[in-house]
């Protein structure tokens, strides 16, 4: 058991250095693994550190997680919503057009 909770550690170790390896790329394609391996990564050492007792870390490492669980929420929430909230018809109720003929070249409705 000790064998696996070892290579649990080193492997959640590995991910989360590989998911800040992966934010130095700026690269957008790569930004959401990094998200998923830093959970992963943090999940993993947390177990480790409740293993063998050792309190700090294995509470920093499950907030480590919480906040990538936290950036996952919002990533899938923004994209599931890029409108921020409007649906459909508020966006789409009435067409605006410039009048020509006002002074302050304010848009009315159609």
């Amino acid at each position: 058991m000790k064998l696996l909770i070892d290579i649990l550690g080193w492997t959640g170790s590995g991910l989360v250095i590989l998911a800040y390896a992966l934010t130095l790329l700026e690269q957008k394609k790569w930004q959401g693994y990094g998200m998923y391996l830093n959970l992963l990564g943090g999940v993993l050492i947390a177990v480790n550190c409740y293993y063998y007792s050792a309190i700090p870390p294995f509470a920093s490492n499950s907030l480590w997680a919480i906040i990538a669980i936290v950036s996952i929420y919002k990533t899938k929430k923004t994209k599931r919503n890029p409108l921020n909230g409007k649906n459909d018809m508020e966006l789409c109720s009435t067409p605006k057009v410039l009048d020509l003929n006002h002074k302050n070249d304010e848009l009315k409705e159609a």
